[in-house]
């Protein structure tokens, strides 16, 4: 697949998750909870891209799950428990994880979130800032930092993880085994 940049970036990474049925199975059971500002995010999409970039193919996702959605009126940790359950009815071999970014910025340390991807761009990682959805026309993919960084397999802090936070980009760096998993990717240091 030819990688161009902006909206040839954006076809790439539709492509690659159109062509995952699991990866389908699950945007479909997210789409099917309505929710709104309802993504599936982080390793979801960044996984995805590195492992096609590593030649890797059909690798099932890893880790956590992440469901992103926006609701400044559902703020309760509670919805987010319970929505976790429907889906692990839906499709018990994902590990589940729902936060409503209406309420993240407090346990980040942030000011308040307006959106989904006003959230993602604090997130630890630039290329981890990506998430997709299914709507009526296919997959929908955000990425407020970009994409350059998830196809050059950088591995950089976003700003907000340059400074006081930094040390917490790093223990990410330890403790997910990118490097590991992904050798070609390059860190970007601040």
């Amino acid at each position: 697949m030819a990688i161009d940049g902006g909206d040839g970036a954006r076809a790439t990474v539709r492509a690659l998750i159109e062509a995952d049925e699991l990866r389908m199975a699950a945007l479909s059971a997210v789409a099917d909870l309505a929710l709104p500002d309802g993504w599936i995010g982080a390793g979801f999409v960044r996984d995805a891209v590195w492992d096609h970039l590593h030649g890797r193919s059909g690798a099932p996702p890893a880790g956590d799950t992440d469901v992103l959605w926006f609701d400044a009126e559902a703020v309760d940790e509670a919805v987010d428990r319970a929505l976790e359950e429907k889906l692990r009815a839906a499709l018990p071999c994902f590990g589940w994880s729902v936060k409503n970014q209406a309420r993240m910025h407090v346990r980040n340390g942030d000011a308040p979130y307006v959106s989904v991807a006003d959230a993602m761009t604090r997130w630890p990682e630039t290329a981890t800032a990506v998430a997709a959805r299914l709507v009526a026309g296919g997959v929908e993919i955000s990425a407020p930092l970009g994409l350059d960084d998830l196809f050059a397999m950088r591995l950089r802090p976003t700003i907000s993880f340059t400074g006081r936070k930094h040390a917490i980009f790093r223990q990410r760096l330890a403790s997910k085994r990118w490097v590991e998993r992904y050798p070609m990717l390059t860190i970007v240091r601040p």
